[in-house]
């Protein structure tokens, strides 16, 4: 039996491994050729899963894409989990490829034993994303990394630079993502440590997650002879991280409330609050400001990237030129009324991930940007609120 191959998409959190999932989705739609697909979120929020659910080709076939949320796919938890889910996407019998997109915290060591043991697919490769921004604000441009993991060592820490440095390790590609915004100087420097690292994996530079589907066939069975010794180094060090779902000090907290953000406090609260420490924060909300959006907000490390996820039911009905039927505004009312609001269907969900001593500080100080019942009747009464975000939002599309 042909075994089907499969992509394991790793790398830190916020890396852009959703971006290159997506687009990938979005290639299998346009050249007809399917893949299926498995999405790891540490949060029970399950936000990856959304966003890639509102792309056309999960739309249009919901049972290509398995969803495990609420742990890690690289502890005993989660390879359990994760071998349910290939059996159910082998039942299909439809897939020509299967990709995995892992939680920015996840360890590749433990998919690669298993996946050395599976005789219906083949690991064909395991790509690290690394984000350049990143490397650049907190490394050094990448030269930082090694010293400070041989400091790490030397102090019997571990923590998220040894995870970090240790996905690339595994890797049998690496790239670079958000390029566009480094300079080709440091993309170099940047590309040179990735080899140091790893001397045996292809070295990109990405951007906005575009890699050739077609060319993902091509590839060979994953190596696993270049990581045996790597893996009989730290599987001893891993054991008590298998166990545990938030291991290397990692926290996650998450917010849920139906009020928008006032968009000035938002803004002045990310500038003041927002440090290293917070290594991702990500979800969904809208701001008092632009009631009629669902917006995507998209932080990692220093960066953040709104997108428009699309518009409210609430905004549809409430539009005299909404242009649909009486019978299709019913159906949205039966949809609203459903809602546990007092904005109808509109609503925050976001989740925070970073380092136990910083997250709650940064939660709490996002749960101040909520507007106060005097400025709900401020935003009722049409009030115009001061709103320093860029004015052009990118659209989520395919």
């Amino acid at each position: 039996m042909k075994k089907i191959p499969v992509i394991i998409l790793s790398g830190f959190l916020g890396s852009g491994k959703t971006t290159l999932f997506r687009n990938l989705l979005a290639q299998s739609k346009k050249i007809h050729i399917p893949i299926s697909g498995v999405v790891n979120d540490m949060s029970e929020l399950d936000i990856d899963g959304e966003i890639l659910g509102n792309t056309t080709a999960v739309e249009e076939n919901d049972k290509i894409l398995i969803s495990i949320h609420a742990c890690l796919l690289s502890s005993n938890k989660g390879i359990k989990k994760l071998d349910r889910a290939l059996t159910r996407l082998f039942s299909s019998k439809e897939s020509k490829m299967i990709i995995i997109e892992t939680s920015g915290s996840c360890h590749p060591l433990p998919l690669v034993e298993y996946f050395q043991k599976q005789n219906q697919v083949k690991l064909t490769g395991i790509f690290n994303l690394v984000d350049s921004l990143m490397l650049a604000q907190d490394f050094d441009n990448a030269t930082a990394l090694i010293p400070t993991m041989q400091s790490n060592l030397a102090s019997g820490i571990r923590d998220t630079v040894n995870l970090l440095v240790e996905q690339i390790m595994f890797s049998s590609h690496i790239f670079l993502t958000k390029c566009d915004r480094i300079e080709k100087e440091r993309l170099s420097l940047m590309g040179s440590a990735m080899s140091n690292i790893n001397p045996f994996a292809a070295v990109h530079d990405i951007q906005f997650g575009r890699v050739d589907l077609k060319s993902l066939f091509e590839l060979q069975e994953y190596n696993y002879f270049k990581v045996a010794k790597l893996i009989e180094e730290l599987k001893p060090i891993l054991v008590s991280e298998t166990k545990n779902e938030r291991p290397y000090d990692l926290a996650t907290c998450v917010i849920k409330d139906d009020r928008p953000f006032h968009p000035r406090r938002l803004w002045d609260v990310c500038h003041k609050f927002l440090d290293k420490k917070i290594y991702r924060s990500k979800g969904f909300f809208w701001l008092a400001s632009r009631d009629k959006y669902s917006i995507l907000w998209n932080q990692a490390a220093g960066g953040i990237n709104l997108e428009i996820i699309g518009i409210w039911r609430s905004t549809i009905i409430a539009d005299k030129n909404h242009g649909i039927s009486e019978t299709e505004i019913d159906v949205l009312k039966e949809m609203i009324s459903k809602e546990n609001s007092q904005f109808g269907d509109r609503r925050c969900d976001l989740t925070v991930i970073g380092d136990k001593s910083h997250v709650n500080r940064f939660t709490d100080a996002l749960k101040s940007c909520f507007l106060s019942n005097e400025e709900i009747e401020l935003w009722h009464s049409g009030h115009a609120f001061e709103d320093p975000w860029p004015k052009k939002m990118v659209r989520f599309t395919d």
